[in-house]
């Protein structure tokens, strides 16, 4: 086992030092978000409603975004290639921070605000989905499920560096610093990481039927149209395919339910949390910074050290199920937190969620045929977007109302509360998901999906 993990991290090392960088640069300015968006917009204050609606704004806009462009950006890197589309969200992840690294006040945070914005619709989500798509390419399925593990754990090895950098950092260098870092792991990532092609031959079948005749019937092309004069545009994932995914593979529509509620509580408590511990506990950015580290080693260390051991043992599904059941209890205890060091006794507890995410994406990863994983990466990352996009709707003006004097009864964490339920309605399906055998697994005779794209 040691030898495996020695040989993904050899395959995956420009990766891996492209996330660590690109990751570090937007993590070190996590802790001091806050501080500065309450700073611009209400001075002199512990809670500022107006900045958690523009916060869960911001989320809605990005998801809206992200639902649209990570299916078709991981649908065109299965053409032409994951290094060229993992450009994109990394040049505009830069952008934002050189505004705020230029100035702080109400002018600069609003323009920060709105180029964030446009920069998360354009870019957010699609690195993410890319560098799975890029590890599936690399890596045999049987070991996929540790290389997600690892890549998370790169992640979250970057969260530590950066939420330990972000306290000795002064605020007025974290952007400036935060900038540099961005630069840097774009910079890398154009010299040093190959670009990959999806392999032509492998065991598993493709989950949407590829060849040329149902092609041309599904865009109504004659059969006497040249291949090389076939559009585009019949690459582009539309939602049929989505749906016929859906339909064809039990295991990937449970895997979605899973994450949607997932991303729904996760898009929520990032909407609120620091909100509510600022306005219930007056944290500040060391307090925030503290959180992040002690949540980030323990991830790591999860990632890397025990999922490699726990995987063969219990399998992606009992993982998966035991993320969600401590995600739910700590969701719950967060909601009445009644002393300021309990947040920091959960942060400890919360390094079991880590399981969740690559253990859905190793499931949904072995579903699908090799030339389909930037869209099965790119539509799970769509039905996390779409959460997103649907958590700051309900939870932010949840959030402002119960930290607010106008609730109508005493509860700061009543909006937390209501998170940790969604996470239970995730945790219940994850319970009726059941070990399917790849699709490379299954007879030659089976029939494939195709009947919905028609």
């Amino acid at each position: 086992m040691e030898e495996g993990l020695l040989g993904i991290v050899g395959g995956l090392r420009h990766l891996l030092v492209t996330i660590f960088l690109t990751s570090l640069g937007g993590v070190v300015t996590m802790p001091v978000m806050t501080d500065i968006s309450i700073a611009a917009l209400c001075p002199g204050q512990d809670q500022c409603s107006l900045a958690i609606y523009l916060s869960g704004f911001s989320q809605v806009m990005s998801g809206v975004g992200s639902v649209v462009m990570t299916p078709l950006i991981g649908n065109l890197s299965d053409r032409y290639g994951r290094k060229a589309l993992i450009t994109l969200p990394l040049m505009v992840s830069v952008i934002p921070q050189v505004i705020l690294a230029s100035g702080r006040d109400r002018r600069f945070y609003y323009a920060y605000y709105v180029v964030k914005i446009v920069a998360h619709m354009a870019g957010e989500g699609s690195f993410h989905c890319l560098a799975l798509a890029y590890v599936a390419d690399k890596v045999p399925f049987e070991k996929r499920t540790s290389a997600f593990g690892l890549l998370a754990g790169v992640g979250s090895a970057s969260f530590v560096c950066g939420t330990l950098a972000a306290r000795f950092i002064p605020t007025h260098l974290t952007f400036p610093v935060a900038a540099v870092l961005s630069m840097i792991g774009l910079v890398y990532m154009r010299i040093f990481l190959d670009d990959t092609v999806p392999a032509a031959a492998t065991i598993n079948q493709p989950l949407l039927k590829e060849d040329h005749s149902s092609e041309l019937f599904l865009f109504n092309i004659p059969h006497s149209s040249s291949k090389d004069s076939t559009p585009t545009f019949k690459k582009l994932p539309s939602l049929g395919d989505f749906l016929c995914m859906l339909k064809c593979s039990p295991t990937f529509s449970q895997a979605a339910v899973v994450l949607f509620f997932n991303s729904l509580a996760d898009g929520g408590l990032m909407a609120s949390l620091l909100y509510f511990l600022k306005a219930r506990f007056q944290f500040d950015k060391n307090q925030f910074a503290d959180l992040m580290m002690i949540s980030g080693i323990g991830a790591t260390l999860t990632q890397l050290l025990l999922m490699p051991i726990l995987i063969p043992a219990l399998g992606e599904e009992k993982l998966l199920s035991t993320g969600l059941l401590v995600s739910c209890i700590n969701m719950f205890v967060y909601s009445i937190s009644w002393a300021g060091w309990v947040p920091y006794a959960l942060a400890g507890c919360s390094i079991f969620g880590v399981f969740v995410r690559p253990s859905i994406c190793s499931i949904a990863s072995k579903q699908v045929g090799p030339n389909e994983q930037g869209m099965v990466q790119g539509c799970l990352s769509g039905v996390s977007s779409m959460a997103q996009i649907v958590s700051p709707l309900i939870f932010s003006p949840l959030t402002a109302l119960f930290l607010s004097e106008e609730a109508p009864f005493y509860f700061p964490g009543f909006s937390i509360m209501c998170l940790g339920l969604a996470m239970v309605v995730a945790f219940i399906q994850s319970l009726m998901i059941r070990a399917a055998p790849p699709i490379g697994k299954i007879s030659s005779g089976s029939s494939r999906c195709t009947d919905t794209l028609v």
